[in-house]
């Protein structure tokens, strides 16, 4: 069983964030059930956090780069749940 890029569920959806991590249905192949609920938890909880940051409207850098990690993670998300919906139950 592979573990997480980065170490943790916490680390490797701060990566995904930041764009040093894809998420594709091919970098989660090795991922068991629980470790993709994991880290759709940890992206979840990344993304209620980015939005929650005040951000200064004049600061055009600030609020690209924030909408920037959000498309990502929420892109992520997306690939997830769609993997997740594929793949055969453990019985």
């Amino acid at each position: 069983m592979k573990g997480f890029a980065g170490g943790s569920a916490w680390a490797m959806a701060r990566e995904v964030a930041d764009g040093y991590v894809l998420v594709t249905d091919r970098s989660l192949r090795q991922m068991t059930h629980g470790q993709v609920d994991q880290l759709v938890f940890e992206l979840e909880r990344r993304l209620r956090d980015l939005r929650g940051e005040p951000r200064d409207l004049e600061d055009i850098r600030s609020v690209l780069d924030r909408n920037r990690r959000m498309q990502r993670i929420t892109r992520s998300i997306s690939v997830m749940r769609a993997v997740r919906a594929q793949r055969k139950p453990l019985t």
